[in-house]
Order: C-alpha cells, then structure tokens, then sequence
C-alpha cells in the first residue's frame, strides 16, 4: 500500500480509510458529486431484486452511508448497515430518520473481522468496498460465514478489465491515499469459490464519468489534482497511458471505470 507524501508508514490502511471517507461523508448525499453510486443504485437494485425476500434479515457490509440498504428496506424485514466510518453511520442515520425508514440498524465494524455469529442473515450484500480494503478475501470469507445456507451473498465493485495498460491504481491512491487494489471480475469470482460460495450470475459494464466531481468528493488537494488532470490530458494526445482510460465530453475531462455485480449462493 502506497502512502502519502510526508505519512507516516505507521499509519495503518484502516486509519487512511476513516480519515478519507470521513472527509467525503457528506458528498455522498451529493448525485453531482457521487454520480457512480447514485446513478447506478437502481441498477443494482434491480439485480439484486430476484433475491429479496419480505422475510428476509440483510447485512450490508462496509455499507458507506447505507445507500444500498435504504433502497432496499422497505422491501425485507431488516437490514443491519456496517461500516468503519464513523461519519459514513452518521449521514446514513440522519437520512433514514429523515426518511422515515425504521427497519435500518447502523453498525461501527471491521468488514474483515464481523460481529456476528455464523449463518446470521439470509443476504448479505457489498457494495464499492473490494477495491478499497487491504484484505478483499477475509472480507469475503466473512460474508460467507455469517450467510446461512442458501443466502444471497451480492457484490458490487470497481474491477480492473483484463488486459488494461497503465496502472490506474497509481491514479486512484493519488486522489484518494485509501485506495487498495482493483481486483478482476475473475478473481473477485475465486474469492467467492474460495469462501465456500458458489457464482450464478454476473453483469459487468464500463461507466464514463466527469473527472471533476470525482476530485471534489475526495477532497483531493489541488496540487495533486492538476497532476492527475494533467497526465489524463497528456494521455489524449499520445503521452504515457495512465489506465483510467481518459476521454472528452462535450469539452470536459472523462475517465472510464468498469463495475462488476456478482450475485453466489452461500453453501
């Protein structure tokens, strides 16, 4: 894991995530801000629908602000929202109360290390978390194990195609220091076998997104986002190639993310 000019190597990935996410928390909230998360929730609530279930008990793991559980709740019995942040729990339990949502519990956890007993939830889902934390297979393993037989387990993530040039990781950890490493839809699917579940079904798809707004929900410092602004644009006219697949819209700077939805079955 890369670390920050002027860090300390002793700061731990867990600590770097707090700092970034609680900066960001109230962007999320934000549909210019956090357009990747809002403009595809419905999208993947219509994956997941052929899942839910009015009697069914969710977990949503390293949930943010519980966008995923909020648009689901009024469809299952109840959903616990996990998270490391702090200040991600929070914007979520104030936007549940303002929306009146009542079947939403707010959790502060370790994805990697959950508080619950074996065979707990009937559905468990992640959304966005993968790419983020040092250790995606113990995350996974932990959904695994608090999933009863037969449960949903339902992960959504930022992948690396396979084949890309460049290092978009590099790009990634510059705008935000807490960023991991993008796995391949591949390996996401032998992290699931690995954890005893079993794929059934996938969608994977490529999102074009304006780069500003992306600066801005991550608080980047500007020195770094003219860096990153810059190479993007070297990169259209023939310079180094960056992996984030860089284009123009309508005279404003894209980059090109590609998702993954993978819905297995707890064994």
């Amino acid at each position: 894991m890369s670390v920050s000019q002027g860090e300390s190597a002793a700061v731990s990935h867990d600590e770097r995530v707090v700092r970034e996410f609680s900066k960001q928390a109230a962007g999320f909230a934000d549909p210019r801000l956090n357009v990747a998360f809002t403009r595809h929730l419905d999208r993947l609530v219509r994956f997941m629908d052929p899942e839910l279930d009015t009697e069914d008990v969710v977990l949503e793991v390293a949930a943010g602000t519980a966008l995923v559980s909020r648009a689901i709740a009024r469809r299952v019995r109840h959903v616990t929202a996990l998270d490391l942040t702090p200040a991600m729990l929070a914007e979520g339990k104030r936007a549940v109360d303002r929306e009146g949502v009542t079947n939403v519990t707010f959790a502060h956890g370790d994805a990697t290390a959950l508080p619950y007993l074996d065979r707990s939830f009937t559905l468990v889902v992640t959304r966005f978390s993968l790419h983020q934390v040092a250790d995606p297979g113990a995350v996974v393993a932990e959904m695994a194990r608090v999933s009863r037989p037969g449960a949903a387990l339902i992960i959504a993530d930022l992948v690396r195609p396979d084949g890309l040039p460049g290092d978009p990781d590099r790009i990634e950890r510059l705008r935000d220091p807490s960023h991991g490493t993008m796995l391949t839809e591949e390996r996401i699917a032998e992290l699931i076998a690995a954890a005893g579940a079993e794929v059934k079904r996938r969608e994977t798809f490529d999102f074009v997104r304006p780069l500003q707004p992306w600066l801005e929900l991550a608080q980047t410092p500007d020195d770094t986002a003219a860096q990153i602004r810059k190479e993007l644009e070297k990169e259209l006219t023939g310079g180094p190639v960056t992996g984030m697949r860089p284009s123009e819209v309508d005279g404003e700077l894209h980059f090109t993310q590609t998702y993954t939805f993978q819905q297995a079955v707890a064994g």
